[in-house]
C-alpha cells in the first residue's frame, strides 16, 4: 500500500514537472522536438520591451496534495496521462503555467491578472513613446533657435568685416561741412555723407579713428572737396586752412570801418571781418561775401529776417540811419557761420547767436534795478565799453545812471567819434558841436543805437552798476588811469592832469 502510494506520488511529480517545462517547438516555428535543434526562445523580441512577470501564489507543485478522496481511491486510480504541450504565441513571454483544477482549466482569477499586467505594460510603452516625441520636439526647437542665432551672428560679423564703399577720387568742388559742439566721429561721418564728401560713413569713420588729430577738431564750418576718398577727407578736415566762417569780433568794434587820425591805419569793422572769414577756395576759385553785400543786407527793413530779437525791434525800427541799425547786435566774441549762405542768412546767424549770449547775462531782467529796457541797457553797455578799462567799468556805469537820473548830458567823446570816419581820443570843439543821433554833447539821454559791440563785462557792469555819487570821470595818462569825482571843480583839475600828460593832444 505504502509503496504503491509512493510510486503514484512520484509519477504525479514527474508528470507535473514535464507539463510545466515542456515546450512545443512546432508551435514556435521549429521542425521537431530534438534537443539538438537550437532554441529560438531567447531570440524573440517583444515590441513592448516588457515581459510580464507572474507570481505563483498557488501552492508548490511538488508538495503533496490531498483532497476529499481517500487513500483507497488513489490506490485504485490510474495515473492521468499528461496533457498535450500548449503552443506559445510569438508575443507571449515564457511563463510558468498556473495550477489547473480537476477540470484541466485555468482559474479565471489568473487570466484577469495577466490581462491587467499586459495593459499596464502597453501604457508604459506608450508613455515612453510620448516622452521621446516631446524630447525630440524640444531638441528641435533649440536647434532652430541655435541655427538662427548663429546665422544672425554670422551676418553681423560679415557686415563688420565688409569693406565700406569709398570714392576713388580725385574729388569735386569744395563743400561746407559743419561740425557741431559735441559731435562724435560717427556724427561727423554722417555729415560728410550728407554733403557727398565721402561715399559711406563707414569709410570715413574707419579713417577718422585711425587719426589721433580728430581729437583736436573744433566745432565750426570746414571747406572740404566733394567725392574724395575717406583718408583724403580726414586730411582735409584737419588741414590748417580748412576752417571757414570763423570770425573774431573784438570788444568795442563797430560795424563799419574807421581810420586813425594820427596813423591813417584802417580799423576794420565787423562787416569787413565777416567778409574775410566767408572766403572759400583759393586763387581763381576763391569765393567770398563782400563788405558791400553785407552792408546792404544789414540795412534790410525785414528785421525778423536779420534775426533781430523781439526786445530790440521797436527801437531798431526807429533808427535814423538804416546802415547802422544792427550796430551792437553782433556781440564781441568768436563766432561761426556758414560762409556758403547768403549775406542775409549770415547776418541772421550772427545776430541770433549774439542775442542768446546777451540774454545769458540777465539782460532781460536788468531793468528791475536800473529802469532801463534791454535795448537801452545794451546802448549804455556800449558806452561803458568805449570809455573804460575793465576794472573801471562798474564805476563808469554808475556815472551814466547818475547823469540820466538828474537829466545831465553824458558828454562822452566816444559818441562824438562814432559818426566820424577819422577818430582819436581827443575831439575838437567842432566835432563836439556837430549834432548827430549819437553825439551826447549835443543831446540829452542815450544815443540812438549802441556805438560798438559791448563785451559781456561791460554788459554786466551796466546791469549792476557800482554804488557811488560820481558824476564825472577822466583818463589822465596813457596807462589808462581814470579819476572819478562828484565835484565839477575837481573834475576840471583832473582834466588839467590829462592835458599835462599829453593824452588829450589832438592830431588834427
Amino acid at each position: 500500500m505504502t509503496d504503491r502510494w509512493a510510486r503514484a506520488e512520484e509519477r504525479y511529480k514527474q508528470r507535473e514537472a514535464e507539463r510545466r517545462y515542456q515546450r512545443d517547438d512546432r508551435a514556435w516555428g521549429g521542425h521537431g522536438t530534438s534537443q539538438d535543434e537550437p532554441d529560438d526562445w531567447d531570440d524573440y523580441e517583444d515590441d513592448t520591451n516588457v515581459i510580464p512577470r507572474y507570481t505563483d501564489d498557488e501552492p508548490r507543485y511538488d508538495e503533496p496534495r490531498y483532497d476529499e478522496h481517500s487513500y483507497e481511491d488513489l490506490e485504485d486510480e490510474e495515473p492521468e496521462p499528461p496533457p498535450p504541450p500548449r503552443a506559445r504565441g510569438p508575443r507571449v513571454g515564457r511563463q510558468e503555467p498556473p495550477e489547473r483544477g480537476r477540470s484541466g482549466r485555468r482559474p479565471p482569477a489568473k487570466r484577469s491578472q495577466r490581462g491587467k499586467r499586459s495593459r499596464a505594460a502597453a501604457r508604459k510603452a506608450e508613455e515612453r513613446k510620448k516622452r521621446r516625441r516631446t524630447l525630440w520636439l524640444v531638441a528641435g526647437f533649440f536647434i532652430v533657435v541655435l541655427i538662427g542665432a548663429v546665422g544672425f551672428a554670422s551676418m553681423k560679423f560679415a557686415r563688420s568685416v565688409a569693406i565700406p564703399e569709398d570714392y576713388a577720387g580725385p574729388g569735386g568742388p569744395l563743400v561746407v561741412v559743419q561740425v557741431h559742439p559735441g559731435d562724435t566721429a560717427k556724427e561727423i561721418a554722417s555729415s560728410m555723407v550728407d554733403k557727398d564728401v565721402v561715399k559711406s560713413s563707414g569709410a570715413f569713420y574707419e579713417a577718422a579713428v585711425r587719426n589721433s588729430g580728430m581729437n583736436a577738431v573744433q566745432p565750426g564750418f570746414y571747406a572740404i572737396p566733394s567725392q574724395v576718398p575717406a583718408l583724403d577727407a580726414v586730411t582735409a578736415l584737419l588741414g590748417k586752412n580748412s576752417r571757414v566762417g570763423n570770425v573774431v569780433v573784438s570788444e568795442g568794434r563797430l560795424l563799419h570801418d574807421q581810420h586813425d587820425v594820427n596813423t591813417g591805419a584802417r580799423k576794420e569793422g565787423i562787416y569787413t571781418k565777416i567778409a574775410a572769414a566767408s572766403c572759400i577756395g583759393t586763387a581763381t576759385a576763391k569765393k567770398c561775401v563782400t563788405y558791400e553785400q553785407l552792408a546792404a543786407a544789414g540795412a534790410d527793413a525785414d528785421l525778423g529776417a536779420l534775426g533781430v530779437p523781439s526786445w530790440a525791434q521797436a527801437r531798431v525800427k526807429a533808427v535814423p540811419d538804416r546802415a547802422r541799425q544792427l550796430e551792437g547786435l553782433i556781440a564781441a566774441g568768436t563766432w561761426d557761420f556758414d560762409p556758403s549762405a547768403s549775406p542775409q542768412q549770415i547776418l541772421k546767424q550772427l545776430v541770433s547767436a549774439s542775442a542768446t549770449s546777451y540774454e545769458s547775462t540777465g539782460l532781460l531782467q536788468s531793468g528791475a534795478t536800473t529802469k532801463l529796457s534791454p535795448y537801452e541797457t545794451l546802448i549804455a553797455a556800449s558806452l561803458v565799453e568805449r570809455e573804460a578799462l575793465p576794472q573801471d567799468m562798474p564805476k563808469v556805469a554808475r556815472v551814466i545812471m547818475n547823469r540820466l537820473e538828474v537829466g545831465q548830458q553824458l558828454e562822452f567823446d566816444s559818441t562824438v567819434n562814432y559818426a566820424l570816419d577819422q577818430t582819436e581820443v581827443a575831439t575838437t570843439d567842432s566835432d563836439r558841436a556837430t549834432r548827430t543821433p549819437w553825439n551826447t554833447y549835443a543831446m540829452a539821454g542815450l544815443p540812438a543805437t549802441p556805438i560798438a559791440a559791448p563785451s559781456l563785462n561791460a554788459l554786466r557792469a551796466m546791469e549792476n552798476p557800482e554804488p557811488g555819487p560820481w558824476l564825472y570821470f577822466v583818463t589822465i595818462d596813457m596807462k589808462g588811469t581814470t579819476l572819478f569825482t562828484q565835484s565839477y571843480s575837481e573834475h576840471l583839475r583832473n582834466i588839467e592832469k590829462a592835458e599835462d600828460s599829453g593824452i588829450l593832444d589832438s592830431g588834427r
